[in-house]
């Protein structure tokens, strides 16, 4: 007999699977990496989705429709007509549930609120839904809705090493990579010299090129556990042990410490590295020889999402940047966010992206447009974005929710949520299947809040209301 936690997370992954497809999405399988199969398929098979250039080739054909699947499971989808029933009673019922829970002191004196239902984007409850409030890192749903939809699900970013024609100056190239590991720059290092084997060159020079990036590298914050300088090249995230997971210390110049690394790769493959390596563009003349590819971006907005990883969501932001011919820097980023959300007619009265993570205070989002972006992540018309849903945390098993909604709590399994939380700032946004099966996207804003510990309990009652 298969214990609770898994029993909970096989509900919460139908609950999120079954619900979206009775109304939204079409369901298939099995699960690859946290998202359907089919979906991948369909997302690159989609034609309105941006990011042309990275689609895979058109895979098999949709799965079946999702009624059949209900009916085996012994459950009978839900008609438009039964999700309308008494126009108002849903929404009297959650107000009736969800305001004395608004008055917790630890919530703060003005938390803000939007509940949808996300089969059919109604707004169900609102309390200031329209106000803009420090997001903190509910943005990063933001920032993975933008990217996704500029760039598909498919867009991968590249590290390369670009050669002058005798292969005797190199240049480490980044992209943009903010999950370089020491395993894929040695995968780099090991082509590099392979290539230069068959040269027969055995003495290079090497430089490396954070050109990709403008502006400042150093967030508003500065450099601490959360987040490195931000530079398209780095290696382990810039931390000074790269076995270290969550806050560490970081290097204080990433770049050139993933380039002297990778000058040490190279000089354990045979070839003989001299003179500095030191920061600069390519040589004239000099072309690609050698790249290692990040993860699909599907898979890099699952995984900022679900660990809150503050240095993909600003190289998410930049990807962005680059793909709508902005600056690519923090303010560049800001904007290209903006406009590629503007695409896909949200409401962003108030918002202010100033950067892809949330660290900065000076960011405003409203509930309303948090809850729009998980409607759109929903919807059929946009397979592209299904990994926002997927890759939000899930209650009492994965990420920044792993320790809430612990055992036999209604979340556990089956509430997804990002968090957001700085000094005096609290948030939850995401998905929850209510009692009859319904899967509700909400979004709750806390500013001024007296504590985490306080805040963060109250949101957790207001979420777990959402399922009765």
């Amino acid at each position: 007999m298969p214990d609770i936690r898994t029993w909970q997370l096989a509900t919460g992954a139908a609950a999120l699977g079954l619900v979206l497809a009775a109304g939204a999405v079409t369901a298939a399988g099995p699960w690859e990496s946290g998202r359907r199969t089919a979906e991948r398929d369909r997302a690159a098979e989609a034609e309105a989705e941006p990011g042309g250039g990275h689609r895979r080739p058109k895979g098999p054909a949709p799965a079946p429709s999702a009624p059949p699947v209900l009916t085996a499971l012994g459950a009978a989808p839900k008609t438009a007509a039964a999700r309308g029933e008494a126009a108002g009673g849903p929404a009297r019922e959650l107000a009736r549930r969800i305001e004395p829970l608004l008055r917790d002191r630890g919530l703060g004196p003005r938390p803000g609120v939007s509940v949808v239902d996300l089969t059919t984007g109604r707004e169900l409850y609102g309390r200031d839904p329209g106000r803009a409030m420090i997001p903190a890192s509910t943005v990063k749903i933001a920032t993975a809705v933008a990217a996704l939809s500029a760039l598909g699900p498919y867009h991968r970013i590249p590290t390369t090493v670009h050669a002058t024609p005798d292969a005797r100056s190199l240049t480490l190239v980044g992209g943009g990579d903010a999950t370089l590991d020491r395993a894929g720059l040695r995968t780099l290092a090991r082509r590099t010299a392979g290539d230069l084997r068959a040269r027969k060159v055995t003495k290079v020079t090497l430089g490396y090129d954070t050109s990709a990036y403008r502006g400042p590298d150093l967030h508003p914050i500065g450099v601490n556990g959360n987040i490195a300088r931000v530079t398209p090249l780095m290696v382990d995230q810039g931390r000074t042990d790269p076995r270290s997971t969550g806050p560490a210390d970081r290097v204080a110049d990433p770049a050139g410490e993933a380039a002297r690394t990778f000058r040490e790769m190279l000089e354990n493959e045979g070839v003989t590295v001299g003179g500095d390596t030191a920061p600069g563009r390519p040589a004239a003349g000099s072309e690609p020889l050698a790249e290692v590819l990040s993860p699909p971006l599907a898979d890099l907005a699952e995984r900022m999402l679900t660990t809150s990883d503050n240095d993909i969501a600003e190289s998410l932001a930049r990807q962005t940047a680059i793909a709508r011919n902005e600056e690519p820097s923090f303010a560049g980023a800001g904007r290209a966010v903006r406009e590629q959300l503007a695409v896909l007619k949200v409401p962003l009265a108030g918002a202010r992206f100033a950067d892809g993570s949330g660290l900065d205070r000076a960011g405003r989002v409203t509930p309303r447009l948090l809850t729009s972006l998980l409607t759109r992540a929903a919807e059929p018309s946009h397979p592209g974005l299904r990994p926002v849903l997927t890759g939000l945390p899930i209650g009492g098993f994965t990420g920044t929710l792993e320790s809430r909604h612990t055992g036999p709590a209604p979340g556990s399994g089956v509430l997804r949520a990002k968090t957001g939380t700085l000094t005096g700032v609290n948030a939850l946004s995401g998905t929850v299947p209510s009692h009859d099966g319904t899967l509700l996207g909400f979004a709750f804003l806390a500013n001024d809040t007296p504590s985490p510990t306080a805040a963060q309990p109250a949101l957790d009652r207001l979420a777990t209301a959402l399922t009765s």
